[in-house]
This record gives C-alpha cells, structure tokens and sequence, in this order.
C-alpha cells in the first residue's frame, strides 16, 4: 500500500487514516457506487482539511490511500470491525469470508510501518490525527456538535483544542461524538506506547465538505494546534 506524504520541517505530525475513498484493483467490495461517496467509507473533508493544516502550520503529514470499507487502519488487527461487513446499515456483502490476513499485510501493516517509520526519523513532539464525522447516523437523531476532540489518557493537547474551540463559539465535544478511552488506535500505538503528545480531532463532515469549509476550519485549528504544541515543551 502507498502512503502520501506531505513534507514539512515543524516537530507535528499530521495523520489521516480515513483520507480516500479508493478500492484498490481485483476488491469488490459488492456495495453501489454512490456508497463510496459517503462517510463509511471515507471521512469526508479530511483529507483537503488534513492538507491546509499541513501547509499552514508546515507539518509533515501521512495521508492513507485506501477506503476504510476495504480495511480500517484505525483498528487494531484483531478488532472485529477491521474488515467491514457492515457499516451504518449498509451490508457490505464483497467482504464476508475475505482473507483478514491478506489484507492486513497488504494495507494494514505497510501504513502502520509508514508511520513508525516517520516517527523514528522525524521525533515529533506531537502526533495530530484529523477525522470527519456524519452529523446524523441511519435512524438516530442528529447530531449537534460541530467537532469533538478525542484522547486516551494523555490530554495535554487536547485540553488546548477543547478549551481554543468553545471560546471561539464551536460545540466541541470532549471525547465525543467518539471516545478516544475507546477507539484510539493509531495514536495509541504510534504516541502513547512512545510517549508522545497526541491527539485526534474530529469535524462534522457536512462542515468542511468544501473549500470555504476547509479554509474556515483551517484557521480555526491551526493556531490552536500550533498552541498546543508549545504548551508540550521541549522547544519550538
């Protein structure tokens, strides 16, 4: 599997792990092709945004190249869910009884070596997930937050964004609409078993899902982000 990487010298890390909507040749995953234009399987919006944040602030960022339908690299090898066959009520019938194996080693793995690749040679002080989420899931009622900042154990970071986001009037859900204590797994394997700073924020979707959007929710994150870092330490 091929990571995009966009090159930058500040010590953030940027990572997108729903970035694109592609199926890679010889997967049929049996779904409409319309499907692929929704938020399972792609996070709408965060790879344009993941992209302006990467240039505003001057980060390197890693950017994955595959649908989340086909493999997602934001689970842990053995979770259930790594190869959907079902995802907000949408049967995704081209993955029943597929090899799981086969594709870990063919996307899973090769992202996850990308990353811890980047982190040894790179040192950031900061690791910066970027996710968008729907603003209402098949039968539920929608959802109000306009972002959610997610985290395990390690707040540092996102203490900053939670507090820079309401004061700036946007609803911002602390460890919701998802919670980090819960799904966490990129940043809980490349930032905390490393001890570094991390966090991953989320965005409705329907809020950077154009330009204006993009640039809209790019200057609100990127001095936040910036702040973030400097509240961390270890200089820059």
């Amino acid at each position: 599997m091929s990571v995009v990487r966009i090159d930058g010298a500040a010590d953030t890390l940027l990572l997108c792990d729903h970035a694109s909507d592609a199926v890679p040749p010889g997967i049929d995953l049996g779904v409409a092709p319309e499907v692929m234009r929704e938020h399972v399987a792609v996070d709408i919006g965060a790879e344009p945004l993941t992209r302006a944040l990467a240039a505003a602030l001057g980060a390197p960022a890693l950017l994955a190249t595959v649908s989340r339908l086909v493999i997602d690299l934001h689970r842990e090898p053995d979770h259930p869910a790594l190869v959907p066959v079902e995802s907000d009520g949408i049967a995704v019938p081209g993955n029943i009884g597929v090899d799981r194996f086969d594709r870990i080693a063919r996307f899973h793995a090769p992202y996850h070596a990308a990353i811890a690749a980047e982190v040894r040679a790179t040192a950031p002080r900061l690791l910066v997930a970027i996710h968008s989420f729907t603003r209402q899931l098949r039968g539920q009622p929608p959802r109000t937050l306009e972002a959610g900042i997610l985290y395990n154990r390690d707040d540092r970071a996102a203490r900053v964004l939670i507090a820079g986001l309401r004061a700036a009037g946007i609803e911002t859900g602390d460890n919701e609409p998802y919670s980090g204590r819960l799904l966490n797994a990129t940043l809980n394997r490349h930032g905390e078993a490393r001890g570094i700073a991390c966090v991953s924020i989320e965005v409705r979707n329907d809020l950077i899902a154009d330009d204006a959007g993009v640039a809209r929710w790019c200057d609100l994150l990127a001095p936040l982000i910036a702040e973030a870092r400097g509240s961390i330490g270890g200089g820059g």
